[in-house]
């Protein structure tokens, strides 16, 4: 009897220790690579999708199984024309000669969840570039288009969805080259508050460099952008591409040639400024490469208004006062900034308070305005207007 109950017991441990090894084995899911996951067919793919009248064209799909439990993912839409998945548009891009055509196209948004709304005339956009249509005239009134769906999760390598096929009604957009994308400083000797990287901190934590007039941009919208300013002895300060994000940024290790600037940081490589004076800073955005160099032309004039007469307000050069970017006590600011509206095309351009010194130029939306230059040509439209005194460049950025 006393060895039956033990051998009781013993069956007992057994059975609990495999379930404690189920148990463990539950609680410590190891991630799977899946094969492909479904990219489910719309409830729409019987007609046509009218793409003008649309505001966007919606795709669900099933969460790929890494192991049968929920993980955290990002996901890409890829459209094409022609169910062929080999030459990107971004391939198109690069090809400076112009022979490569895209046979498919990445939609720039990145989705964490299975479902995405696509903004519409981006697949107008992807129907133009894919095919490559000249004009209106060419726009068929449908037009067949394959999507599928990559995801990506750290651990795991990426995985493609099925094909699913659906018809839309496209039309034509024409394509133009990109705005020219601002890189923007932020510091403890930038703008009126430190290292002040907030969304909303243009003026007051972050200036911005402007566009070179007559530089390249790129479809991705890289270019030259150059500044001009004065910075003070233990200043430091990196320049980072997007408002409110410290995840792109350069810095120290991103200079180009001999400087006189220092890296202040091991860890952040801070650039720092062992000399009080006025620099000149290039920033070739496609590189990722900027030079500064000591300033040496003539010093130059502090201002303490500038302002932006013109037809739309009667030429009034005291009038239309733009905002000092990053003014602190007793020091000097040379960049300004104006958000305006203009209801029809307008001729303006920059002045001190008076039209004893003004800044002019025939070219929009950026140039560098001349002492008594010609009136500047402004095309009706929303901006946030750019003015920096030393060089006299100026940059109407859309806003709308």
């Amino acid at each position: 009897m006393n060895n039956i109950f033990k051998s009781a017991l013993l069956l007992m441990a057994v059975a609990f220790m495999f379930t404690a090894c189920s148990d463990d084995r539950d609680s410590n899911p190891v991630l799977q690579q899946p094969d492909s996951f479904v990219l489910n067919t719309p409830a729409y793919a019987g007609q046509a999708i009218d793409l003008a009248n649309s505001q966007t064209v919606n795709l669900t799909w099933s969460q790929p199984d890494y192991g049968g439990f929920p993980v955290a993912a990002e996901y890409t839409v890829e459209l094409s024309a022609t169910n062929e998945w080999t030459i990107p548009y971004s391939a198109e891009v690069a090809d400076e000669s112009g022979e490569t055509q895209c046979n498919y196209f990445v939609i720039e948004n990145i989705f964490s969840s299975c479902n995405a709304e696509v903004s519409a005339a981006d697949v107008a956009k992807a129907i133009v570039v894919m095919c490559n249509y000249a004009d209106e005239s060419e726009i068929p009134a449908q037009q067949e288009l394959y999507a599928r769906v990559k995801a990506n999760t750290p651990g795991a390598k990426e995985v493609v969805s099925n094909v699913v096929k659906f018809l839309v009604s496209p039309y034509y957009i024409e394509l133009k080259p990109a705005d020219p994308v601002l890189w923007y400083m932020v510091g403890n000797c930038i703008g009126s508050n430190d290292w002040d990287n907030g969304s909303g901190s243009v003026g007051t934590g972050l200036i911005p460099l402007l566009p070179m007039p007559d530089a390249d941009v790129d479809n991705n919208g890289n270019t030259v952008l150059v500044y001009a300013g004065y910075f003070p002895e233990g200043g430091q300060f990196k320049f980072i591409k997007i408002p409110g994000s410290w995840d792109t940024q350069m810095n120290y290790t991103n200079l180009d040639g001999d400087s006189p600037v220092t890296d202040e940081d091991g860890d952040n490589h801070n650039i720092g400024i062992p000399e009080a004076g006025y620099y000149k800073i290039e920033m070739n955005t496609a590189t990722n490469k900027f030079t500064m160099v000591k300033y040496e032309e003539t010093t130059p004039k502090v201002f303490e208004t500038i302002t932006m007469p013109g037809d739309y307000q009667g030429w009034d050069a005291g009038s239309t006062p733009m905002t000092a970017m990053g003014k602190r006590d007793n020091t000097e600011t040379h960049d300004w900034y104006l958000d305006a509206t203009y209801a029809e095309n307008a001729e303006l351009k920059f002045a001190n308070g008076s039209w004893d010194i003004n800044w002019g130029a025939n070219s929009f939306p950026l140039g560098y305005g001349t002492q008594g230059g010609p009136n500047i040509p402004v095309k009706a439209g929303a901006y946030r207007v750019f003015f920096n005194d030393i060089l006299g460049l100026y940059y109407f950025m859309a806003t709308e």
